[in-house]
């Protein structure tokens, strides 16, 4: 059984709403809120959820490109959220990021080869003539030609900034890689090409990911397991065939039943959820979903339900379900 790289206690992100003639705090939004899972050695988790539940900034959270409120964030057997700037500057090197806009997260007056290179000076890892032929053999790996280094990112296809983007990703080795939406902004014959090529690299490289998206097609494609996100929090987590086969939580099915079938003739219940997503300035009591759920009873208005495992590794946040 692999051990775990990655393990998030807790996590929580508020930030400060401000208001009145001092600037005063009167407020806060719950972007994350007390959400826990672990990620496997090897493997790949992924996140999944409408757009504000709080995906993206668990990502950057967990790897303090945003400081996280409260919380334990564990990576390889290091408690990160205690490290110092410097300390944290340097575990940087074992963990990566690869961004959901190619093109906005490449500098546009740098060409690919400066581009690549950066972490390696920063890092201070090898000799000019070293970190050249590194940039070379990294954009052969990811599918593209030593030539390209030369060129600048606005001569590119989004897909191939994709990949660009996955090669600075991958120039220090990492251990883990926080995959943040990386295949949303391509075009679906792109996206698959990204998908298979960040498959292989794992197999290849041994990389560990944490998939962020919003594509639940996309999540089964390359997920072990699957975590789904409502407002913060984390309601439901299992293993990627038992979540698609037999989604527990109310919130999970809606979700599921959106998800375009190839076979026209699937005969398939659309779940219509009533009302809106609640602000996360003004979260509701109990359970964060009793206000859209056609299962609400008063627990749900009250109590809120506990993160537990009801089985065989499936976490669910819902009083309907017992451990």
């Amino acid at each position: 059984m692999a051990e775990d790289l990655l393990i998030v206690k807790n996590l929580k992100k508020y930030y400060p709403i401000t208001g009145g003639v001092f600037g005063k705090e009167i407020g806060v939004v719950k972007a994350v809120d007390d959400v826990s899972f672990t990620v496997k050695r090897g493997e790949t988790l992924g996140l999944v959820g409408e757009s504000g539940c709080g995906k993206s900034t668990t990502g950057r959270s967990l790897l303090r490109l945003i400081e996280p409120t409260a919380g334990e964030v564990t990576f390889d057997g290091v408690n990160i959220t205690a490290l110092t700037a410097d300390e944290m500057r340097r575990m940087r090197r074992h963990m990566q990021i690869v961004f959901q806009d190619p093109f906005a997260s490449l500098n546009p007056r740098h060409n690919i080869e400066k581009i690549l290179e950066e972490p390696l000076v920063v890092h201070g890892i090898g000799t000019p003539a070293e970190r050249k032929k590194r940039v070379r053999e990294m954009l052969e790996v990811v599918g593209l030609s030593s030539y390209h280094a030369q060129r600048y990112p606005h001569q590119f296809s989004g897909g191939q900034r994709q990949r660009i983007g996955i090669a600075r990703a991958l120039m220090l080795n990492p251990k883990l890689i926080v995959a943040d939406e990386p295949v949303s902004a391509l075009d679906v014959s792109i996206q698959s090409q990204v998908l298979n090529l960040m498959q292989d690299l794992q197999r290849e490289l041994g990389l560990t990911y944490l998939f962020i998206a919003h594509d639940l097609s996309v999540v089964r494609h390359i997920s072990d397991r699957v975590g789904v996100m409502y407002l913060g929090r984390l309601v439901e987590l299992a293993d990627s065939e038992t979540l698609y086969a037999h989604p527990l939580h109310p919130y999970t099915r809606a979700l599921l039943s959106a998800v375009p079938s190839p076979d026209p003739d699937a005969a398939r219940e659309r779940i219509i959820l009533q009302g809106d997503v609640p602000s996360p300035a003004n979260p509701p009591g109990g359970c964060t979903f009793h206000t859209r759920c056609p299962h609400v009873t008063e627990e749900c208005r009250s109590v809120r339900p506990a993160f537990q495992d009801v089985g065989g590794g499936h976490f669910i946040a819902c009083h309907l379900y017992k451990a």
